[in-house]
């Protein structure tokens, strides 16, 4: 399988992990539609840097709050092409408790790490016409195959993203491969507060690499078609300890 000239679609892809995978695309030969919320400065960076590779690189802003506007993605997306691949990369991660978690937290972090892959996933399925074949990657952590107390709604929601990587790609074989990748220090926070702790539990004892993120990508978007319901830790061992 080549991506050459093939369509993704990456939520969230205006920044940081999103961004790489849009550029590990780019350099592959595919043409991406980048989805974003709120960086739509970031986004248009991404999409001439992109274009600079001779690639093609499409935009699409849509609040994945709300229902109505997800529902719109795959079909605007579709006006761009036919979609070979979804990756559900967008997600809420707050550092929360179930002291401090309120309700509002609860159904926010479910709605964008859980419920808008469905809907896009279901939308993308019912949407891919009967002779082709596809790919849906969804994004998850080392936390959601041993989920703890801490960071709790996101914890929960992406242990659910995963049983539902699992569910889907019964449901969806043959036609479409569905596989995750479940990260762990891939990119220090965004306040750049890097503390040794951070990789003291890491078997590798280091921060991944964004093009060890890429290849991994690169390889559930290009390799076997009879790779399907996998989750592959890319986690320096974390998931271990």
């Amino acid at each position: 399988m080549s991506l050459n000239n093939k369509l993704v679609l990456i939520t969230g892809a205006a920044r940081r992990v999103g961004r790489e995978l849009a550029l590990a695309i780019a350099r592959s030969g595919g043409n991406v539609v980048i989805h974003f919320g709120q960086s739509q400065a970031d986004a248009q960076s991404l999409s001439a840097e992109i274009e600079a590779m001779g690639r093609s690189a499409f935009l699409l802003q849509a609040d994945l709050n709300d229902p109505k506007q997800v529902e719109t993605l795959i079909p605007r997306a579709l006006q761009h092409g036919p979609l070979f691949a979804l990756i559900n990369n967008a997600a809420i991660f707050e550092s929360l408790s179930w002291q401090t978690s309120t309700l509002e937290d609860w159904n926010r972090h479910l709605m964008v790490n859980l419920t808008v892959p469905f809907l896009l996933s279901q939308a993308f399925a019912r949407l891919l016409p009967q002779d082709e074949t596809g790919r849906i990657i969804n994004l998850l952590d080392w936390r959601a195959l041993r989920p703890g107390a801490d960071h709790l709604p996101y914890t929960i929601s992406k242990s659910a993203l995963a049983a539902l990587t699992r569910s889907l790609a019964i449901a969806f074989a043959p036609r479409i491969t569905v596989n995750g990748l479940a990260l762990g220090a891939i990119l220090p926070p965004i306040d750049g507060a890097v503390l040794p702790k951070m990789i003291e539990k890491i078997p590798a004892g280091r921060w991944a690499h964004l093009d060890e993120v890429s290849q991994a990508l690169i390889f559930l978007l290009e390799g076997p078609s009879y790779i399907t319901g996998e989750i592959i830790n890319i986690d320096g061992g974390r998931h271990l300890v």
